[in-house]
């Protein structure tokens, strides 16, 4: 058994070069560690391994789930669960790459599925944040105060969902992790976090969403938008996306939008740091950004992994 690879980072940190230049190296393949990168509507604006990438190494789990879908973290672990056990049984090295923290420790801390929300709880939950998202969210922390480490003050869905969890189950949403077995046993695996200087990061997420620009994401985003879905499905709050439908319905600039885009990455890869800082804290971590010093720190790292398991 090859040890599987699995790689955090927050948003433009390079986690895509790494994991093809890791699979290259050691015969490996990437499966998608990213909640957003697995809608096929959203190509551009969630920096999907382009076509050349693709190429370059098999590619798993990216782009096959439809916009209209509220894919969960317990369907991703069950599919990726799979797919590495379908790698191993051909000899090749899961790498699993993405920004997603909960994918990730699903794999090796387990999920339990959280059960299913009465529509009653789901209608308070979203009406308490209509009417005072600073008082809802207080009264999250208040019987959850690990969700000030996962949900932004400024995110109303994400505080309504962990609202009615709560008020459905009298349970925070965080106690329902790592309830089942992991997918992954302990030993069978290699974890690592890339954690690049944030100043050098937010210049890499300004520049790529200029890069967005010119490739063509306002036209994704616009036909996305024009397929009229419900505004709370994941897809639709991918970054830029609340921004750009708020352009096409006349109620923002383009400037305002683009600039909307990068202020909501920024700090979406700020709360990625700290997830990372608060939930990995065993995982070691991968300072450097020069993309041969990570590949050959993880590589020697796997290989003590496969000594171990030899």
């Amino acid at each position: 058994m090859r040890p599987a690879i699995l790689i955090h980072g927050p948003t433009a940190s390079g986690k895509t070069k790494l994991a093809i230049a890791l699979a290259r190296r050691l015969d490996g393949e990437v499966i998608n560690a990213d909640a957003m990168q697995v809608y096929g509507d959203l190509d551009i604006l969630t920096a999907r391994p382009d076509a050349d990438e693709k190429a370059a190494v098999p590619h798993h789990m990216f782009g096959h789930v439809d916009a209209a879908t509220r894919y969960s973290a317990g369907a991703w672990s069950k599919e990726a669960g799979a797919r590495i056990a379908e790698l191993r049984g051909q000899d090749k090295v899961p790498i699993v790459v993405g920004g997603t923290g909960l994918y990730l420790m699903s794999l090796t801390d387990g999920l339990s599925e959280i059960p299913p929300i009465p529509e009653a709880a789901r209608r308070e939950a979203r009406a308490r944040v209509a009417q005072d998202q600073a008082a809802a969210y207080a009264d999250l922390l208040a019987n959850d105060p690990a969700a000030k480490d996962r949900v932004d003050p400024q995110d109303k869905q994400r505080t309504a969902r962990a609202l009615e969890v709560l008020i459905a189950t009298g349970r925070p949403i965080s106690s329902f992790h790592g309830e089942q077995a992991p997918v992954l046993e302990p030993g069978s695996w290699v974890g690592v976090a890339l954690t690049p200087p944030r100043e050098d990061l937010y210049v890499r997420i300004e520049d790529r969403v200029d890069k967005m620009m010119k490739q063509g994401a306002l036209d994704e985003a616009k036909r996305l938008w024009q397929r009229q879905l419900d505004t709370e499905l994941p897809a639709m709050r991918a970054h830029g996306m609340p921004g750009f439908a708020d352009h096409f319905a006349g109620r923002a600039s383009l400037a305002e939008a683009i600039e909307r885009c990068k202020r909501d990455t920024r700090r979406y890869a700020k709360r990625q740091m700290t997830w990372i800082a608060h939930q990995f804290t065993l995982w070691p971590r991968v300072p450097s950004q020069a993309l041969e010093v990570r590949a050959r720190v993880i590589a020697d790292m796997h290989a003590e992994a496969q000594n171990r398991v030899d």
